[in-house]
This record gives C-alpha cells, structure tokens and sequence, in this order.
C-alpha cells in the first residue's frame, strides 16, 4: 500500500521560505517519479512539480525560479524549497507518486502553506 505523509507547512509572510518534506513508503521509491501538487481554497488540485527517477526536475512556470523539488532515494523522502513565497502560494500541498502533469494519483493528507502579510 502506497503511503505518502507530508509535512513542513506553516503561516509566513510574502517572500518567506518554507521546506516541505514527504515520507513515502510502500513502493520501491527509487523507481518511480514523484511530484508535488497543491490546491487553494475553493480552486481545483493543480500540478506543482515533478522529479524523475533520473532526477529531472519539471516546474509549473509561475513556480519556476522560486521553488525547488529534490529527493534523497536513501531516506525515501521527496522535497520542495518554497522561496520567494507569495500570497497566491497559500494552499494545501500533497505530494503524490505520479507522473508531471497527473494530479489523480495517491497522495498523502496534505501539509498547509499559508502566506499572508
């Protein structure tokens, strides 16, 4: 059973950072591609990020430049640098076990990210 728990979500104001972090387990982690999607209140979940297995990264473009996705194989763990934050960034944060783009995967419970001033 896929298992997916995130964590590192927090209230900081307009250009702060945050660092998100997802436990996976369940699955042999180092095989497949693992990505970061988010949705705000009342708006549909939208694709962040991916990483492949390779370690290629992919960024929706108003996220490109200001967050980065990494992963460490070792710790079955998939990360993402929240810099630059902006208001429009305010949501709740699911990593899934899914290709770019693909926002029905499976997915943990979420970790909120709010930022206001």
């Amino acid at each position: 059973e896929v298992l997916l728990v995130e964590s590192g979500g927090g209230s900081v104001q307009p250009g702060g950072s945050l660092r998100l972090s997802c436990a996976a387990s369940g699955f042999v982690f180092s095989d497949f591609s693992m990505s970061w999607l988010r949705q705000a209140p009342g708006k549909g979940l939208e694709w962040v990020s991916t990483i492949d297995n390779g370690g290629a990264e992919i960024y929706r473009p108003s996220v490109n430049g200001r967050f980065t996705i990494s992963r460490d194989n070792a710790k079955n763990t998939v990360y993402l640098q929240l810099n630059s934050l902006k208001t429009e960034d305010s949501a709740m944060y699911y990593c899934t076990k899914a290709n770019t783009y693909i926002v029905n995967g499976p997915r943990g419970q979420g970790t909120q990210v709010t930022v206001s001033p």
